[in-house]
């Protein structure tokens, strides 16, 4: 199962490339993705449905914490993954036909479907809570990029926040109640959790907070507004996401929870009241739209509710109608979105009160949507009726269940049905009824392949109506988990003339009468309530942002850091006073005299820096304690972090001189005013705070330090000798992950930021000035090192010129030794890629910006996107291989004369941080060194 996530995102990864290359076919080779792994799971999936057994794959990752990504098949979680896979694979079929040829928004689109496949996949395979949480909120994200497809219309982009921000709001409601859950079940197993089903006040609270996640996310009253806006989407996302995928996805979970949570207080009355009311809500609203795909959304949002109130109500009739009416939704509705679209790419429009007569002219069409509107209105022979009569029966044996509003909620469901029939009956007249008033619509014939899937969906729903007999074990499956009931449920199109028959009867009749009289409706005013008071929410959440911001943010980066500073001194502060008599402190001044001495030597540094009236002075001296501290570590036996110490602070030593260029040499001569005494004493106190903690810190240990056990992890699990590097790309390689992420989106925004406020490009190359007719022309530099022909004799220097051609190369070469080095000796990646940006820099110092654009003729920013792509995915690959993220492996490389090579595999991950840091070198001396000439130079030309 892992294997199929992987080869999901691994192909949403590619899809743009794939784009690029084969247009809109592309998707049929995308489509092959879900369609292995829709063929993939039915045969386990039929093990599992009919044996009842789950399949588990446990798959670690921060286990320490309970936070892993185990996968489990079971009878639920089989359906809901054939319909993800399945039903994703006909969508991506579907939209080689529905884009047109040369869209340029395709490559997006493509990637963030596929993505999107295989979150969904992962969430309703998930058996962790916090696992589920991932993917619960990668559906999220990607839906929100799916519904603002394009970002220049206005309703796509509002109508992708409404979505982002509600069902966001529900997610991280939902996770408050599931990490709670987790803690009193403890367990974070979904399965483990059911099982036990603790009880309690704080059990009942969790419960509601994971009710609001999964009615936020199915759409339910108040929540429902953020679905219809969401039509704004291209169709096949409306057909993936808003009817089969993830729309279901609160309806599984509480589908999920049902069999441990249903008798908690307030489960059954919270999801009833909230079903019914949406059923009605919906089906009332539907039946005024004139817009084909608003009227299908609302009708999903009727669905959704019944589907609620069914997996809800926690009884072993119910859950399993509820499963049966989820199988037959995802296939009537996503046929009808589809066939939506059909009819919008060959008419031009989706308003049914301007189409006429397509009836004869879209016959396919016209077959396949009456088959799928017939199965959402409940009628027979197809899937839907045997669905909604077994719902009907399981809502009338409520009666015999103590505590349970019965008859109220089977007549709402009966209005609901009634509802369903008349937007039903509105939809087929609408399309393709010939109405006199209305010339016959002009129709571009659809292709065969585009009416491919949309046929093959309309056949399942009647296929399912006569397959009764072999869904009823399968669906029931799930459904053992409950109590058993009054009668064994069942799917078939004959159970007699019974009750569940007559209502659906009356359903039928009177939608068919409420259709007519409400046939030649228009649109009418419909109160948003829900909408309003969201839109009213967010509002005054704006204003007071802006309220608060306006009294807080001054915009003096003085004040807030010395706000940030005061609270630093004046809360921990009070709790260190409060501690400082009860802790024995036990100091150590040094350990040797040279340690003495370089600390002393820091401290003299530090103070004349704040008292020194030079920039440049100050830049040199903060030079002394970076270079004093690596020092410290070398001191200490810490010869790694000595290395890094040493390329960081020279690093930044050069880079502070390139800035000094362009502001004035001397800082303000202030008079030491009261506000300058202020600073002083907020720094001293700062300073005594920091080394209060730090020595109350020390001082308060109980335990062994962690350093002491990291040599034999270091060897055993990271396969290396130096402890620095293994613990960065081994044992703590998440965080590494996440910390270049960080420096890559610092980079970019930073260069960004210089570039726009200088208005040069980023782009290497050389722009110099013609002299024959005064323009300015970009060339790229070929040579290796060239000559500085624009350079006055007086700024050259050819000794350092000449060192440069011959060092340049030496350094390259070393920093690669040190990268690959690093796992055993002083070095790795971080260190590896300073030393070549150091190289860099001596190149720019030798030649300026064209010596450095030859020695790099490529963007920072491709250098940074392929360091943590690099990264990312030799993080990924073990996951194929069947390992653990981020896992390593050894291998020792006999090569005859020279020996044995040692190759740690996490050197990959090492590789992606060099080239970060090359870029992050190439960013700062690019914006720093070479933008800065730029403008120097052009303000040289202006004058």
């Amino acid at each position: 199962m892992t294997t199929l996530l992987a080869l999901h995102f691994l192909a949403a990864a590619l899809a743009p490339a794939i784009v690029q290359v084969l247009d809109r076919r592309a998707f049929w080779l995308l489509a092959l993705v879900p369609a292995g792994s829709f063929l993939w799971l039915l045969p386990r999936v039929d093990d599992v449905t009919t044996s009842g057994e789950p399949i588990r794959e446990p798959v670690g990752w921060v286990s320490n914490i309970g936070l892993d990504l185990d996968l489990v098949l079971t009878p639920l979680s089989a359906l809901l993954a054939v319909l993800v896979t399945g039903i994703g694979a006909i969508v991506l079929f579907y939209c080689a036909w529905y884009f047109k040829a040369g869209d340029t928004e395709m490559w997006r689109f493509s990637g963030v479907l596929v993505a999107f496949a295989g979150s969904m996949l992962g969430l309703v395979l998930s058996d962790n809570v916090f696992g589920l949480y991932v993917f619960w909120e990668l559906t999220t994200i990607l839906s929100y990029l799916l519904i603002g497809h394009n970002p220049e219309r206005q309703a796509n982009r509002r109508a992708a926040m409404n979505a982002l921000i509600v069902t966001t709001f529900g997610g991280l409601a939902m996770l408050g109640g599931l990490a709670v859950l987790a803690h009193e079940a403890g367990t974070t197993s979904l399965e483990g959790i059911v099982a036990a089903a603790p009880r309690g006040p704080a059990v009942t609270v969790a419960v509601m907070l994971v009710l609001i996640g999964a009615v936020s996310k199915s759409a339910l009253v108040p929540f429902h507004f953020w679905l219809p806006g969401a039509m704004a989407a291209p169709t096949p996302v409306s057909a993936y996401l808003h009817a089969a995928a993830m729309v279901k996805a609160g309806v599984f979970l509480v589908a999920l929870l049902a069999p441990g949570f249903a008798d908690v207080p307030g489960w059954r009355p919270a999801l009833i009241a909230l079903g019914v009311a949406t059923m009605i809500v919906g089906g009332a609203t539907a039946l005024q739209q004139i817009d084909a795909k608003l009227l299908l959304a609302y009708g999903t949002i009727s669905q959704l509710g019944f589907l609620i109130t069914l997996v809800g109500a926690g009884t072993r009739e119910t859950a399993f109608a509820g499963l049966a009416l989820l199988l037959t939704h995802a296939l009537f509705k996503s046929t009808l979105f589809l066939l939506v679209g059909v009819v919008d790419r060959s008419t031009g429009t989706r308003d049914i009160t301007q189409l006429s007569g397509l009836a004869r002219r879209l016959p396919w069409v016209l077959v396949a949507m009456t088959l799928a509107g017939a199965s959402m209105a409940g009628l027979p022979p197809l899937l839907g009726f045997t669905a909604k009569e077994s719902a009907l029966a399981s809502l009338i044996d409520l009666d015999a269940v103590p505590g349970y509003a019965a008859t109220a909620t089977t007549l709402g469901v009966v209005i609901g049905s009634v509802l369903t029939v008349a937007y039903t009956a509105r939809l087929l007249w609408g399309v393709f009824s010939t109405k006199p008033d209305l010339p016959a619509t002009d129709v571009v014939r659809p292709p065969v392949g585009f009416l491919a899937g949309p046929l093959v969906l309309a056949a399942a729903c009647l296929a399912g109506g006569f397959a009764g007999s072999w869904l009823t074990p399968r669906i029931a499956s799930h459904a053992d988990a409950f109590e058993a009931g009054s009668h064994a449920a069942e799917l078939a199109l004959w159970h007699g003339v019974n009750l569940p028959l007559v209502l659906s009867a009356v359903a039928i009749v009177g939608g068919l009468a409420l259709f007519v009289a409400t046939i030649k409706q228009r649109r009418a005013a419909i109160p948003y309530l829900a909408e309003h008071g969201f839109n009213n929410v967010v509002r005054v959440v704006d204003r007071l942002a802006v309220e608060v911001t306006g009294r807080t943010q001054r915009g003096s980066l003085p004040v807030y850091l010395g706000i940030v500073l005061i609270v630093l001194i004046v809360v921990p502060g009070i709790a260190l006073v409060m501690a400082w008599s009860s802790v024995d402190i036990d100091l150590k001044l040094a350990d040797s005299a040279f340690q003495a001495a370089i600390a002393g030597l820091i401290v003299v540094a530090a103070v004349l820096t704040v008292r020194s009236r030079r920039r440049l002075r100050a830049v040199l001296l903060v030079g002394v304690t970076g270079y004093g501290t690596a020092l410290l570590f070398v001191a200490h036996g810490a010869p790694d972090l000595a290395l890094t110490q040493v390329l960081v602070e020279t690093f930044l030593l050069v880079t502070f001189v390139l800035v000094l260029r362009r502001i004035p040499p001397f800082f303000s001569d202030r008079p030491f005013n009261l506000g300058r005494r202020v600073r002083v004493v907020v720094g001293a106190c700062t300073g005594l705070a920091v080394a209060g903690f730090a020595l109350i810190a020390a001082s308060s240990r109980t335990a062994d330090p962690d350093s002491v056990r990291f040599p034999g992890p270091a060897v055993d699990f990271g396969g290396g000798n130096n402890i620095v590097n293994v613990t960065l790309v081994d044992i703590r390689a998440w965080d590494t992950l996440g910390e270049l992420s960080v420096l890559v989106v610092a980079a970019t925004g930073v260069a960004s930021l210089i570039f726009l406020l200088t208005d040069r490009s980023a782009r290497p190359g050389r722009r110099h000035l013609d002299e024959e007719n005064g323009e300015h022309t970009t060339r790229r530099v070929r040579s290796w090192i060239r000559p500085r022909q624009h350079v006055s004799d007086e700024r050259r220097s050819v000794v350092l010129e000449t060192v440069t051609r011959l060092v340049f190369h030496v350094i390259l070469v070393v920093s690669v030794y040190v990268m690959l080095v690093g796992h055993n000796l002083p070095g790795g990646g971080f260190a590896g890629g300073l030393i070549a940006g150091l190289g860099l820099m001596v190149r720019y110092l030798s030649g300026g910006r064209e010596e450095l654009d030859a020695a790099a003729p490529i963007d920072a920013g491709t250098l940074l996107g392929l360091g943590l792509a690099v990264a990312a995915v030799s993080g990924l690959l073990p996951t194929i291989l069947g390992g653990g993220v981020l896992q390593s492996a050894t291998v020792d490389i006999a090569i005859p004369l020279l020996g044995d090579l040692h190759l740690v595999t996490s050197v990959f991950f090492d590789i992606g941080v060099y080239l970060v840091v090359i870029g992050l070198a190439l960013d700062v001396l690019r914006s720093l060194g070479g933008g800065i000439d730029r403008h120097a130079a052009d303000e040289t030309v202006a004058a």
